[in-house]
């Protein structure tokens, strides 16, 4: 026998072993969810309608608010009416995406991992929520100075510190509560009209029952999510405000973002 026939024969029987290869980082899956977020064009222009509404919300602000009224509170609020229904969007199709356009198969062969992708969809949707929040509270500082210069008025800075941070946190929970409906519904439009039947239907059947039920009234805001965070707007709240969070958060938030990432993770993917 020949020594190629040995060496070949003694490879088969001693297999060169191999190292396995390491895992993709985090950090390169959340740079791939940060890019298909801008990638399409209907994804692009819905991250630069964070800045256009800003934009337009200051100067509505600037025309229309009485002269007296005029304060950087005033800015913060007009910008923060588009930025609660912007910023849900974006979460809910950062999630839906793969499902909607049918590209999860691809996802999910790459990385077979679904919590890591899943992990990196949560990160980056909450980094450009927070970018977005900082864009939108400096837009409303320029108008602010711009505002005062062109009205000929005193600039007023009335949102103290721990307010921005409370407005963070409640911009935060509401790009979460988009995050939800997206890993529970996994369809892009049921999941936007899940969100809006909760950010504005829910809200106001709720409001109505505690306005002419006494009994509702003071249990509102241990039920009613929505309602409960609205303090984090107003300023620094109470502790009965943050136990009320929590209560309505664990029952709206928690507990359905842990049944909907158990059904992404066990779902079967067309």
């Amino acid at each position: 026998m020949s020594t190629t026939a040995v060496t070949l024969e003694r490879e088969v029987a001693e297999p060169r072993s191999r190292k396995a290869p390491a895992p993709i980082p985090m950090s390169r899956i959340v740079g791939v969810e940060l890019r298909k977020m801008f990638d399409t064009r209907s994804g692009f222009w819905l991250m630069m309608s964070v800045g256009i509404a800003a934009v337009l919300a200051t100067a509505a602000t600037i025309l229309f608010t009485p002269h007296e009224n005029l304060s950087y509170d005033s800015f913060a609020g007009a910008i923060g009416v588009p930025m609660t229904i912007i910023l849900p969007m974006i979460a809910v199709l950062a999630v839906t995406s793969e499902w909607s356009q049918r590209s999860g198969l691809t996802t999910f062969t790459l990385v077979p991992h679904r919590g890591r992708v899943i992990t990196a969809k949560l990160v980056s949707t909450l980094l450009v929520g927070v970018a977005s929040i900082a864009i939108a509270f400096t837009v409303g500082a320029f108008g602010n100075l711009a505002g005062s210069a062109i009205l000929g008025i005193d600039t007023t800075w009335d949102i103290p510190l721990e307010n921005i941070a409370t407005i963070f946190l409640a911009d935060a929970l509401g790009m979460l509560m988009g995050f939800t409906l997206g890993v529970m519904i996994r369809n892009s439009s049921g999941a936007i009209v899940g969100y809006f039947v909760y950010a504005l239907v829910l809200p106001a059947s709720l409001g109505t029952l505690a306005a002419y039920q006494d009994w509702f009234h003071d249990l509102q805001g241990w039920v009613d999510f929505n309602f409960a965070s609205a303090a984090l707007y107003d300023g620094l709240p109470s502790a009965t405000d943050w136990a009320q969070i929590g209560v309505s958060g664990l029952f709206w938030l928690v507990i359905p973002l842990a049944v909907g990432l158990r059904l992404v993770l066990r779902s079967e993917v067309k």
